[in-house]
């Protein structure tokens, strides 16, 4: 039995998965699994942004505790990730690590902000293509970020910035390396053909992390990038001074990180919808990762967002409850406060091999079919979103692809604007108008008449038309007032109830709002130098 309680778009559900023990104990094993994969994304990042390991540790756990909470879909994963340390790293050279505590808070309380405004309703305008192109643009990211691991880490900051140091491995050392990366991939394929009584990751970590430790193995560890011990986070105040120049800092860093976050969180909250059928609230999401991030500046850490790739790691394990996003925010702090001997001792090369199985789960491999079959536009969305996500980021890549998207929408409706004419028997020239009139058809609409051959009355009727904006309101008049100039007299006919207020609000045609009660329809209105007159 589940209950839920809403407040607008908030809801918090114990989710629509039953709660049974085998379940309890699934969530438990993918929690584990998912903390594991968390740790050396959450040092690398950290040392992307400019800050010390434990401050991206520190982000992972809590938000990764508070979205699993009152996350809008049980079974996503939040913590640091890339896309938002690549904006950070500006602001703490800069600035320092107080000011980023400080943007963080600010970053949350604006995504609270956004929540509360149900904002989070709009990622329902991202198109299909846009999906498929972020969906394989971040699996392309995720490998990418993978092969950092295969430097010699002689510096933590080589580990960390991959190419910006740190020499590639070579030799007995790089055919280590890529032999367990495989050999992880080969027991992730198969481990669901032998039993699901533990995850398929997990066991892939564990036998080759086994494997390594027994026989000695020299290959890079999760020790060799940082050390991961630590104690519990503290609260305090971020150290800036609280003053105009500071909110002029901090403000448009914490504008594009709450914006970046929220795209990055709602577009992977659908994903994890659609592979686990289950429900979810998108202002409730935007108000959790608020939540979170509030809190995560007030206690140390450099804010975070979902994370598609331990997302899959933790669905694809049999994660469905919040149990399992709760845990692995849990195991990650075990680790910190009494583990880190343990975790620092594990390969890396496993958690590659398994993210590596994230990346061919996450990229949607039919997309080489859809490009042949989808209109070319789509294709081309596809394909764009995809490069801008790899070359920029994920943000600019939705953007750009949404925009695109709405110029190619708004171009094929522009097109849809014509007329079909003839002559009444009274003589009068009757345009009957179909297609959508608004600023991207305005002119066609305009080209339409034929002003020195129509006869001295001219209809225009819009049954099957629709006038939605200022710029088709500009055009009636253009139209209207060149017949004028001709001496002739212009009926507009069947404009809506909604026509009738953008005329109206507009204040350049006054209209009779006398309309037809049951139809919803004007009838019969003139038009003469911008006036329209009953008729």
């Amino acid at each position: 039995m589940s209950t839920k309680t809403r407040f607008g778009d908030f809801s918090i559900s114990p989710g629509e998965v039953k709660l049974t023990p085998a379940q309890v104990r699934t969530d438990l094993l993918s929690g584990l699994t998912v903390a594991l994969a968390l740790v050396p994304e959450a040092v690398a990042f950290a040392f992307v942004a400019g800050v010390h390991p434990l401050v991206g540790l520190y982000a992972a756990f809590m938000v990764g505790l508070i979205t699993a909470v009152f996350g809008g879909r049980p079974g996503m994963i939040s913590g640091a990730t890339g896309a938002l340390a690549v904006v950070m790293v500006a602001l703490v050279a800069q600035h320092g690590v107080e000011y980023l505590f400080a943007t963080v808070v600010l970053m949350g309380l604006l995504q609270i902000f956004a929540g509360v405004m149900q904002w989070g309703k709009f990622i329902r305008l991202v198109p299909h293509p846009v999906m498929l192109g972020f969906v394989n643009g971040l699996a392309i990211v995720i490998f990418l970020a993978q092969l950092t691991q295969f430097k010699v880490p002689g510096t933590v900051e080589a580990a960390g910035h991959g190419a910006g140091g740190g020499e590639w491995l070579s030799g007995v050392a790089l055919v280590m390396m890529l032999g367990l990366v495989g050999l992880t991939m080969l027991i992730t394929w198969l481990a669901p053909r032998v039993t699901r009584l533990i995850p398929a990751p997990l066991a892939g970590i564990g036998i080759v992390a086994a494997i390594v430790i027994g026989f000695g193995l020299d290959v890079p560890r999760v020790g060799d990038l940082a050390s991961i011990e630590g104690g519990l986070p503290t609260f305090h105040i971020p150290s800036v001074p609280l003053n105009w120049e500071t909110f002029e800092i901090i403000l448009p860093y914490a504008v594009i990180l709450a914006a970046i976050g929220l795209i990055e969180s709602l577009l992977t909250l659908n994903l994890v919808g659609d592979l686990t059928k289950q429900r979810g609230g998108a202002s409730q999401e935007c108000i959790a990762q608020g939540l979170a991030n509030t809190a995560t500046g007030f206690f140390g850490g450099m804010g975070g967002c979902a994370m598609i790739g331990q997302s899959m790691i933790n669905v694809k394990s049999g994660g469905r409850t919040r149990i399992a996003g709760i845990s692995a925010a849990l195991f990650l702090l075990a680790f910190i406060l009494i583990g880190s001997s343990v975790i620092e001792l594990i390969p890396l090369a496993a958690l590659v091999g398994v993210m590596f199985m994230v990346v061919i789960g996450t990229f949607a491999w039919n997309s080489f079919k859809i490009l042949r079959k989808v209109p070319l536009m789509d294709a081309f969305v596809i394909i764009l979103v995809t490069v801008v996500t790899v070359m920029e980021d994920l943000a600019v890549a939705v953007v750009v692809g949404v925009i695109v998207s709405a110029l190619a929408y708004a171009w094929n409706n522009a097109r849809r604007i014509h007329a079909k004419s003839y002559v009444t028997p009274e003589g009068a020239r009757v345009y009957q108008v179909q297609g959508p009139l608004f600023f991207g058809s305005a002119s066609g609409f305009i080209e339409m008449f034929d002003l020195e051959s129509d006869p001295s009355e001219v209809i225009v009727d819009f049954a099957d038309s629709r006038v939605v904006d200022q710029s088709a309101l500009q055009a009636i008049e253009a139209v209207a007032a060149k017949y004028e100039e001709l001496g002739k007299r212009v009926q507009l006919r069947h404009l809506t109830r909604d026509c009738h207020r953008l005329l109206t609000t507009a204040g350049h045609l006054m209209v009779d709002s006398d309309d037809d009660p049951d139809y919803e329809i004007a009838t019969d209105y003139g038009v003469r130098t911008g006036i329209l007159d009953g008729h």
